[in-house]
């Protein structure tokens, strides 16, 4: 499986689960959250990738998230912001 490069620079497997979790956090349900990390996982496969970067994933998570439903993406944004201290919607316009 695919190794994700972290923000820091770091790698690590990617984990279909972590997705899933990261969802949940969100306010996901958990079969919307399955269903995010199945297509995520279908993504990072079917484009035979053997690394990804961690601001790619979070795009692709964020755009399926908010296609199920805008305030799982608004709590995802908030979060980051809040916690993590990071404005993620910049970041992805860059």
């Amino acid at each position: 499986m695919a190794k994700v490069v972290k923000r820091d620079g770091g790698e690590e497997e990617f984990i279909p689960e972590k997705v899933v979790v990261s969802c949940l956090k969100s306010g996901a349900t958990p079969e919307s959250a399955r269903k995010i990390a199945k297509i995520i996982e279908g993504r990072v496969l079917e484009r035979g990738l053997d690394r990804v970067n961690a601001l790619e994933l979070t795009k692709w998570i964020l755009e399926l998230l908010r296609k199920e439903n805008e305030e799982w993406y608004r709590n995802w944004i908030v979060f980051d912001r809040a916690v993590k201290r990071r404005d993620t919607e910049k970041e992805l316009k860059k």
